[in-house]
C-alpha cells in the first residue's frame, strides 16, 4: 500500500514565500525602428488637466468618436489622475466599469482622491506593471490609450495582455500624436506615423477596423482582433 507523507502546513507556507518572483522582460529603447518615449512623470500630472487641452487636442470630439454605450466596460490604459476616466465612467453609467490603469501608484492616488470627490462607484483603480495591464481576460469593450502607446517599455507583453482582457468583438484605440505632421509642436518620440502604428499592431495580432482624422493633433484609429491565420 502507498504511504503519502503529508507535509506540514507551516513548511508549504514557507516554500511558498521563497518562491522566485517572476522577473519581468528587459525594458526596450526601441521597438520595430520607433524610439520608445520617457513615460511621463507623475509631477507633470497638471499639464493632463490643462485648459487649452480642448482647443489643441479636442478630447470631447474623440470621446464621441468612440461611441461608448451605457453598460459597456472600458479601460482607461495609462489613465493618469483621471482626465478621461471620469468622463468615460459618465458615458458607461452605473452599469458599466472602467478599469482605470496606470503604473505609477501617484497617478492612480490622484485619480482615487478625484473618483471619492465625484462620489462615483464604477471605476475601478488598477497599478499596472511596466510588462502586464492586470486586466481580467475577455472583459472589455474597448481599451483606449490616448497618448501613452508610444511609451510602452514592453509593447509586445503590453499588447498580448491588452488583448487577453478584450472580449472577441473588443476594440483597442489608439490616440496618438501625428508624426506625418511637422505642424504638431510635440517632439518626435512622442509622435506615431499611421504607418508605424500598423506595422507594430499587425505584428502583435491586431487590424484596422475604422479611424478618424478629425482631430487637431492625433490620429484616432480603431483596431479589432485579427483572425488566426
Amino acid at each position: 500500500m502507498l504511504t503519502i507523507m503529508r507535509v506540514p502546513t507551516f513548511l508549504l507556507l514557507l516554500a511558498a514565500i521563497h518562491l522566485p518572483a517572476q522577473e519581468a522582460p528587459p525594458a526596450l529603447t526601441e521597438y520595430m525602428g520607433r524610439e520608445i518615449a520617457q513615460t511621463m512623470h507623475w509631477k507633470g500630472a497638471e499639464w493632463l488637466m490643462r485648459r487649452v487641452r480642448e482647443q489643441e487636442e479636442g478630447p470631447s470630439k474623440m470621446r464621441e468618436q468612440l461611441q461608448v454605450k451605457p453598460g459597456m466596460v472600458v479601460c482607461d490604459m495609462g489613465c493618469g489622475n483621471g482626465y478621461h476616466t471620469l468622463p468615460l465612467a459618465a458615458m458607461v453609467g452605473e452599469k458599466g466599469k472602467i478599469f482605470a490603469v496606470d503604473v505609477q501608484p501617484e497617478m492612480i492616488e490622484m485619480l482615487r482622491q478625484n473618483i471619492t470627490r465625484k462620489e462615483l462607484k464604477n471605476i475601478e483603480p488598477i497599478v499596472g506593471l511596466y510588462h502586464d495591464p492586470k486586466l481580467p481576460p475577455n472583459t472589455c469593450d474597448m481599451v483606449l490609450l490616448v497618448d501613452v502607446y508610444h511609451e510602452f517599455s514592453h509593447p509586445v507583453q503590453m499588447l498580448a495582455g491588452m488583448r487577453a482582457a478584450l472580449k472577441p468583438d473588443g476594440l483597442l484605440v489608439l490616440v496618438e500624436f501625428r508624426a506625418e505632421d511637422d505642424a504638431v509642436p510635440i517632439k518626435p518620440e512622442h509622435k506615431m506615423s499611421k504607418a508605424q502604428i500598423h506595422k507594430e499592431m499587425n505584428a502583435n495580432g491586431f487590424e484596422l477596423k475604422r479611424e478618424f482624422d478629425g482631430l487637431p493633433w492625433q490620429h484616432l484609429m480603431f483596431f479589432g482582433k485579427a483572425e488566426k491565420k
